[in-house]
């Protein structure tokens, strides 16, 4: 079945580490959470601390590896929380999206909803080739 991603965007207020004032909004989407998990669609979810406790890890072209500590700038690329769901369609990844809590009441906000990408979703030839890899190096490894 395939499996959506649905991340809800940062906001000025999830980067500050401030949390909106509705005492509403846990139990709805407290509520929302348990809704999916029993009709055994949720797979994952929570909320993720600001840019500013993270760090990010950049590749150039030659395979540079470069860390840099948060915070960051562009807040509208951040993610502030996911929502890991398996359902049975696009249509029904999309239902459950439109029911989705605001999760930030009162000010604008977004959520966008991804399918991830399996085993299934690449052409045999490269999920074999990838396998042996992996084999390969924990072989090596190991």
């Amino acid at each position: 079945m395939p499996r959506y991603m649905i991340q809800v965007r940062a906001t000025s207020m999830s980067e500050a580490g401030d949390f909106p004032d509705d005492p509403t909004l846990v139990p709805r989407m407290m509520a929302f959470h348990d809704e999916m998990a029993k009709a055994g669609v949720l797979l994952d979810g929570a909320g993720l601390q600001p840019s500013s406790q993270g760090f990010r890890v950049q590749y150039d072209a030659g395979g540079k590896v470069c860390v840099t500590d948060g915070p960051f700038a562009e807040t509208k690329e951040l993610i502030a929380g996911y929502t890991l769901i398996e359902v049975q369609s696009h249509e029904e990844a999309l239902a459950w999206a439109q029911r989705f809590p605001a999760p930030f009441p009162g000010q604008p906000c977004c959520i966008e909803v991804r399918p991830l990408m399996g085993g299934i979703d690449l052409p045999p030839e490269d999920a074999e080739r990838i396998i042996r890899e992996q084999l390969a190096a924990i072989k090596k490894d190991g």
